[in-house]
């Protein structure tokens, strides 16, 4: 019986070993030297300055990255390029620190850092005013790899991921509309 189960194991690893090269090869074809990131995107009734104050407050980001459990500053100063800090975040439902740079800094259009930790990658939020400047566009990216079968993981879990990234910019938008209506007009 574990013998049975032993060369189960192996098949199975193999097969997926097989399957993330056949997925490295179809990207290299197409000349995509990464996994494709998971994209979302929100409209925020909110000008695109409310919209940043939320989004830019790091030690705050808990708040609406519901997968994000903690976050801690490492470099002092004002937040900016180069910026580094440490997140623990949930992963399939397992604790992970995530160090992380802050790679761009635009405010209030851009936030983009480089995930440095056991699933490296990047992240990439734009904010757009909408037409009329009450309203704000929200495109975030996010490219997240595991040290194995990046390829497989990258399709398989692209879904859950989406659907996550995409719970988080809700929060976002309820907290951001929330403190719009708090505030003395």
């Amino acid at each position: 019986m574990i013998g049975r189960l032993l060369r189960l194991g192996f098949l199975a690893g193999l097969a997926a070993w097989l399957t993330d090269r056949w997925l490295a090869g179809r990207a290299a074809a197409e000349r995509r030297p990464h996994p494709r990131p998971v994209e979302t995107l929100i409209v925020i009734d909110a000008p695109i300055e409310a919209v940043w104050e939320v989004l830019a407050d790091v030690p705050g980001q808990p708040r609406w990255m519901a997968e994000m459990k903690a976050v801690r500053l490492l470099t002092p100063g004002p937040v900016g390029v180069g910026t580094q800090g440490e997140a623990t975040v949930r992963i399939l439902g397992l604790p992970i620190t995530d160090p992380v740079t802050i790679t761009r800094f635009n405010p209030p259009t851009r936030f983009s850092l480089r995930h440095e930790g056991t699933f490296a990658g990047e992240g990439d939020i734009v904010l757009e005013p909408g037409a009329d400047g009450t309203t704000t566009i929200v495109r975030w990216s996010e490219a997240l790899a595991p040290p194995v079968l990046p390829w497989l993981w990258n399709e398989a879990a692209r879904p859950v991921l989406g659907d996550i990234f995409q719970r988080d910019l809700e929060r976002l938008r309820e907290l951001v509309e929330a403190g719009l209506e708090r505030s003395p007009a």
